[in-house]
């Protein structure tokens, strides 16, 4: 059960030092150095790192339950990322730099810029591992001309031909089949589990002590109807995304991940409606915590490929696999034999 205890140490550290308050001030421009600093210290970054490089050796099945809780406590600093990378760079015999690390697809332009259209919590890294047409970079995030993107946390970031060149090349490769868009719809996945999660029981609570006609709301059959359609989704969600992450090792099944994505970001546009349509005008405001999550919902449901390109994915894979007729492949994936 050491991934249970390690998913315990995790919600422990979050429960007392990511708070909303937290949160909020990292948001309005706070320095997230502090909370990072416990969460280094804590060795939660070098969870996929083996242990004989002074990691801890887990796997991806393993780190499930970190992840959720980054989604859970809706974490303002890159750890799952960070996961993620330190593992990699950890594969290929790469330097593995202190601070945190986030993930990004990169375009490498004629005149040898690189650009990134979107830096997942790139204003509070320290530094972003790029795939891009010609490799893998890592760069400091702090140089790079960066924009506001749409998540108040994002970027989108650019690195002059001269930055580019500075950087080392890295050894990063992966098998045929997974690639950097993969890893992190694997982790952002979890998250959203996570946050989902968080949004229905914060739903659940408001229905049961709020009232109107003299009862709570959740009496109301309408109400339990769309607590009921949350429900299924928050679960079917959660176990889409442990899906995703199973199996041995670091690296996760590029199918599995599809289903997971796919499934999570499918929830996300549900539970994130249902929630706020039951909170009324008050889950919109700013003072209260709901939209710290429904927000990232609606970011982590685009980010590494929404729902329609993950059903692509898993469509090309599972077509690719049969052999036969269409309706053979129809019958094959949806009769139950007994």
């Amino acid at each position: 059960m050491e991934d249970d205890l390690f998913a315990d140490a995790a919600r422990q550290l979050l429960g007392d030092q990511c708070t909303p308050q937290a949160v909020r001030a990292i948001e309005s421009g706070g320095s997230p150095q502090a909370l990072w600093n416990q969460l280094e210290e804590a060795g939660f970054a070098d969870a996929l790192v083996p242990e004989a490089q002074d990691g801890a050796g887990l796997g991806l099945a393993q780190v499930f339950g970190v992840w959720t809780l980054c989604g859970t406590y809706a974490l303002p600093v890159p750890l799952a990322e960070t996961i993620v990378a330190r593992a990699l760079l950890a594969r290929a015999g790469d330097e593995r730099p202190a601070g945190s690390i986030t993930l990004a697809e990169g375009q490498l332009h004629d005149d040898g810029a690189l650009t990134c259209p979107v830096v997942r919590l790139g204003r509070v890294a320290d530094a972003v591992l790029v795939q891009h047409g010609a490799g893998w970079q890592l760069l400091p995030a702090a140089q790079a001309a960066s924009e506001p993107a749409a998540f108040c946390l994002d970027t989108r970031s650019r690195w002059s031909a001269e930055q580019v060149a500075a950087a080392p090349s890295l050894r990063i490769a992966l098998p045929a089949g997974l690639d950097l868009r993969t890893m992190q719809a694997c982790l952002t996945a979890a998250q959203l589990a996570g946050a989902l999660m968080d949004v229905f029981q914060r739903t659940l609570q408001y229905a049961n002590e709020r009232t109107q006609f003299g009862r709570p709301i959740g009496k109301f059959q309408a109400i339990q109807h769309q607590l009921a359609v949350m429900s299924e989704h928050v679960f079917a969600a959660r176990m889409a995304a442990q899906l995703g992450c199973a199996g041995e090792g670091t690296l996760p099944d590029r199918l599995r991940v599809a289903v997971a994505k796919a499934r999570c970001s499918q929830a996300a546009l549900a539970v994130a409606e249902a929630g706020h349509a039951i909170h009324g005008a008050i889950g919109f405001t700013e003072e209260y915590d709901l939209q710290l999550f429904t927000r990232r919902l609606h970011a982590w449901r685009q980010t590494a490929g929404s729902e329609s390109y993950w059903h692509a994915v898993a469509g090309v894979a599972l077509v690719d696999a049969h052999q036969g007729s269409t309706l053979d492949l129809v019958r094959a994936t949806t009769d139950i034999t007994t």
